[in-house]
C-alpha cells in the first residue's frame, strides 16, 4: 500500500504543476474565462471527497461527537493558519493584485503539500477507492493555485523557468509527508479518524472559506448555471470514483 502513495503523491504533485504550465499557456483571456469553471470544479471534488469520503470513513472508526469537535477545531486552525500567512491557498491570486513576496508564496506552498501528502497518506490507509478520490480532489483544486504562482513569481523577481524550477522543489515535501504519515497512522490507528477529521476541515475550509467567496459576481444567468453544473460534476466525479473502483459499490472502507 505505500507504494500506492508514494505513486500517487508523486502523480499528484506533478498533474497540477504541469497540468497549471499548460493552462499558462493559453491567452489571458482565455484563462481569464476558464478559471471560473476551473474554480467551480474544484470545489465539487472537495466537498465531494470531505463530505461523501473522509467524513463518513472517520465515523465507521470514531464516535459521532469527536469526529465533529475535530472537524470544528481544524476550521478553527486553518483560519489561525491563514492569518498568520504559514497556510497560503488564494487559488484567484492569478489575476489579483498581490503583495505577498515570492519566498513567503514558495515556503506556504511547501507547508500545504507537505499537508497534502498527509491527507493522500490517510485516505489510502482507509480504502484505494477513497485515496484515488482525494487525490484527484487535491490536483483539482491544486490546479489553480498552481497557475496564480506561474503568474506572481516572475512578478516577484523569478524567470518562468526559475519559477518552475522552485514550483517543483515547494512540491517536493509532499511525497516524504504522505511516507511519514502513512508509517504513523498504520501504526497509530487510532489517531486515524482524527486526521480524517481534520483533513475534511481543510478541504471544507478551502471550498467554503476560498473558492466559494471567489466565485461570487463572476456571472448570472448561464455562466451561474454552468459554474452550478460543474459543482455538482465534482461532486459525482467523487462519487464516481468510488463506485468504479470499489467494484460498483458505494463503500469508502474495507
Amino acid at each position: 500500500m505505500i507504494y500506492w502513495v508514494i505513486v500517487f503523491s508523486s502523480l499528484g504533485s506533478i498533474a497540477a504543476i504541469s497540468g497549471a504550465f499548460l493552462i499558462l499557456k493559453l491567452t489571458g483571456i482565455v484563462r481569464l474565462a476558464f478559471l471560473p469553471q476551473l474554480l467551480s470544479y474544484a470545489t465539487g471534488t472537495l466537498l465531494g471527497a470531505a463530505f461523501l469520503g473522509m467524513i463518513p470513513s472517520a465515523l465507521v472508526k470514531e464516535a459521532a461527537a469527536p469526529v465533529s469537535a475535530a472537524i470544528l477545531l481544524g476550521i478553527v486552525i486553518f483560519f489561525a493558519l491563514e492569518k498568520l500567512l504559514i497556510w497560503r491557498h488564494s487559488h484567484d491570486r492569478a489575476f489579483a493584485s498581490h503583495e505577498r513576496a515570492g519566498t513567503l508564496i514558495l515556503v506556504g506552498d511547501a507547508v500545504h503539500n507537505a499537508a497534502d501528502g498527509l491527507v493522500i497518506a490517510s485516505a489510502f490507509l482507509v480504502s484505494v477507492p477513497l485515496g484515488v478520490a482525494v487525490l484527484l480532489a487535491v490536483i483539482a483544486h491544486e490546479l489553480p493555485q498552481e497557475l496564480g504562482d506561474f503568474v506572481i513569481l516572475p512578478d516577484a523577481g523569478l524567470a518562468p523557468p526559475r519559477a518552475f524550477a522552485f514550483n517543483m522543489l515547494s512540491a517536493l515535501p509532499t511525497i516524504p509527508a504522505a511516507v511519514l504519515g502513512f508509517c504513523w497512522l498504520e501504526t497509530a490507528q487510532a489517531a486515524l479518524p482524527f486526521v480524517l477529521a481534520l483533513s475534511s476541515a481543510s478541504f471544507i475550509y478551502i471550498a467554503i472559506g476560498d473558492l466559494i467567496p471567489s466565485l461570487q459576481g463572476r456571472g448570472n444567468g448561464k455562466a451561474a448555471i454552468v459554474q452550478l453544473a460543474l459543482l455538482l460534476s465534482g461532486i459525482a466525479t467523487i462519487a464516481g470514483v468510488q463506485f468504479l473502483t470499489s467494484g460498483g459499490k458505494f463503500q469508502w472502507s474495507y
